[in-house]
């Protein structure tokens, strides 16, 4: 047998098409990896449309590629930020394009070294932005009406919240349930915040005075949401007073910054919500106890003073006596004072008539006369001067006067007359038939109510001795009977009382 030559060595070699290498890589790594622990620094990252979540994870050598579907970011821990070290669980897992990647289904923090170090850069961050300032603190309300409580309603905390007010002061509390732990804390607690604060004053569920965000200790990682960025800006923004009650006395978290009071417990924050209502009644009672005593003595010694003074005023008599005694000497001297000006006066006048004369009075006369001559005389030019100016004005009105304008305007206002006129008489006539309709209503219902309708019915009215008859006693006592019908009335007489049967005639006798 001849040897024949193979024409493409190696042609035995079977083929496979590209999803078929894909399909068979896939199997691969999701066979042989499985569920792993990546650890790594975090890269990009970037929030989906869809609301899945992709992220880098890299070394100094390479980087793998990381996702989170929508549905696993509730489990997902620890919400991934640039720069920080991790260690990613999930299941690797090969797409398309000849790629692979790790799907996260939890994340955590890479040690606490990384923790203080991502939360000291966040620390810094906001400390420039000045929401650690003092100047931004505010006061807290002495004795608010409503208390707001952002914490889980499950826990200690808020038994041991509500134990301390009622002990304290009772005052109504507001309780915002939240998660306070886990990848849920950081958005459950800043909604908290920003609800409270979106309340209504005086609405039905009223906004709080107060509001206290409660934790009890654990450890960083579980107090890590209330490091996250949005509850710190979510405390800032609060236009409501804020206590930050998170963890125990040595645990330090970024809402204690921002928040207007740092308290080291809850209860220590119930404490410092509220006054203790037995000392402010105590202070009450020693406040009223003082006012008391100081309105006492101030009248004993406003009185003692008042009596100081009294003795040494002289006595009522004593100061009547001088201006008596002057009233007296001006009543004594009143009459000849009278008597004295009244011969004074006489003097004036015999010296102001002595210098009167006749020709003087004649003189005074004829230049009086004079220059009333004189105006006489200016007097006609005068009034005709002003009679033509008069004149004047008068024919310049009288040339502005147009008939025709006239005529129009009285036409117009005729016009207008008649058209009140006719409106007038319509409303009147419309009045009038109202009233009418109205009218013959009443009349309808009066005939509707009268006892004659009823009379109709076949029912009559008996009266006797000008009265309606209701009693057959009555009938049987009256003089004399009046029966009205629908069709007229029917007059009965009768002898009252004294009316009676006729007794029957006597039986003859036999004999």
């Amino acid at each position: 047998m001849d040897l024949i030559d193979d024409p493409a060595p190696g042609s035995n070699t079977p083929e496979f098409s590209v999803s078929e290498i894909s399909g068979t890589v896939k199997r691969l790594i999701e066979g042989e990896l499985g569920w792993v622990r990546v650890r790594g620094e975090v890269g990009r990252v970037m929030h989906a449309r869809s609301g899945h979540l992709y992220f880098d994870l890299k070394d100094d050598r390479n980087t793998l590629a990381c996702m989170t579907w929508k549905g696993q970011l509730s489990g997902l821990g620890v919400v991934p930020e640039e720069g920080m070290e991790v260690v990613a669980e999930g299941r690797m897992t090969a797409g398309f394009q000849s790629k692979y990647s790790l799907n996260a289904q939890r994340i955590t923090i890479a040690g606490a070294g990384a923790l203080m170090v991502l939360l000291e850069q966040r620390k810094k961050a906001l400390a420039a932005e000045g929401l650690f300032d003092a100047a931004r603190k505010r006061k807290l309300p002495y004795l608010p009406e409503v208390i707001g409580v952002v914490t889980s309603p499950q826990g200690a905390v808020i038994r041991d919240i509500l134990h301390r007010l009622r002990d304290r002061f009772p005052r109504k509390v507001l309780v915002w349930p939240a998660a306070v732990q886990g990848a849920g804390c950081a958005p459950e607690v800043a909604r908290g915040i920003a609800g409270l604060n979106a309340l209504s004053p005086g609405g039905a569920l009223p906004r709080p005075d107060l509001i206290i965000v409660a934790r009890g200790g654990g450890s960083v990682e579980d107090l890590w949401g209330f490091n996250e960025e949005i509850v710190a800006r979510a405390a800032a923004a609060s236009e409501i007073p804020l206590i930050s009650a998170v963890g125990h006395e040595t645990d330090t978290t970024l809402i204690d910054f921002v928040s207007d009071l740092r308290a080291p417990t809850p209860t220590a924050a119930a404490e410092a919500a509220v006054p203790v209502r037995h000392e402010i009644a105590a202070w009450l009672e020693a406040q009223g106890a003082r006012m008391a005593r100081a309105s006492s003595d101030g009248l004993g010694r406003r009185s003692q003073r008042l009596s100081d003074l009294s003795r040494a005023l002289p006595r009522a008599e004593s100061l009547l006596d001088i201006p008596r005694q002057r009233l007296d000497r001006q009543a004594d001297r009143l009459g000849p004072a009278l008597t004295g000006a009244v011969q004074r006066r006489k003097v004036q006048l015999a010296d102001a008539s002595g210098a009167l004369r006749p020709a003087a009075l004649r003189r005074r006369i004829a230049e009086d006369r004079r220059r009333l001559d004189s105006l006489a005389a200016r007097l006609p030019v005068a009034l005709d001067r002003a009679v033509t100016a008069k004149a004047e004005r008068f024919d310049g009105s009288a040339r502005r006067f147009d008939p025709a304008r006239l005529a129009a305007q009285t036409a117009s206002a005729r016009t207008a007359l008649e058209r009140t006129g006719g409106a007038l008489a319509r409303t009147g006539a419309a009045q009038l038939d109202a009233l009418r309709r109205k009218l013959e209503a009443m009349d309808r219902l009066r005939e509707t109510l009268s006892y004659k309708a009823t009379l109709a019915r076949g029912y009559a009215v008996v009266r006797g001795d000008s009265a309606v008859v209701t009693t057959k006693s009555a009938a049987q006592t009256a003089t004399g009977l009046e029966i009205e019908f629908a069709d007229g009335r029917l007059k009965i007489g009768g002898k009252g009382p004294a009316r009676s049967k006729a007794k029957p005639p006597e039986q003859g006798s036999l004999f």
